[in-house]
């Protein structure tokens, strides 16, 4: 069983950054998601098992970077010029699903889900 553990969320005010991380042991595609009240849950960024690979959501291009430390088991997700709309839980999630190539950008790609973090982005 895979326990994936996000931290880093809290309040920031609308054009500043945070830094979520999650912890998991294990060679696994991982995927950051995020749910706002009464929406679907969305996938944001990825990155494969190398981190050779790497895609994010239109809407968070530009301004989120996904990267992980393999030797810490750890992947991260840096927020910057955050806005009001980013405001949501935020869901480390992870598959055994590995390529060099590609990775899963929908929810039903993931197998293992963390309990979420919230980040507030006031305006």
């Amino acid at each position: 069983q895979v326990q994936l553990v996000e931290s880093g969320g809290g309040l920031v005010q609308a054009g500043g950054s945070l830094r979520l991380s999650c912890a998991a042991s294990g060679r696994y595609t991982m995927g950051w998601f995020r749910q706002a009240p009464g929406k679907e849950r969305e996938f944001v960024a990825g990155i494969t098992w190398s981190g050779g690979i790497t895609y994010y959501a239109d809407s968070v291009k530009g301004r989120f970077t996904i990267s992980r430390d393999n030797a810490k088991n750890t992947v991260y997700l840096q927020m910057n010029s955050l806005k009001p709309e980013d405001t949501a839980v935020y869901y480390c999630a992870a598959t055994t699903y590995v390529s060099t190539v590609a990775l899963p950008t929908s929810r039903n790609g993931y197998t293992y889900w963390g309990q979420g973090t919230q980040v507030t982005v006031s305006s």
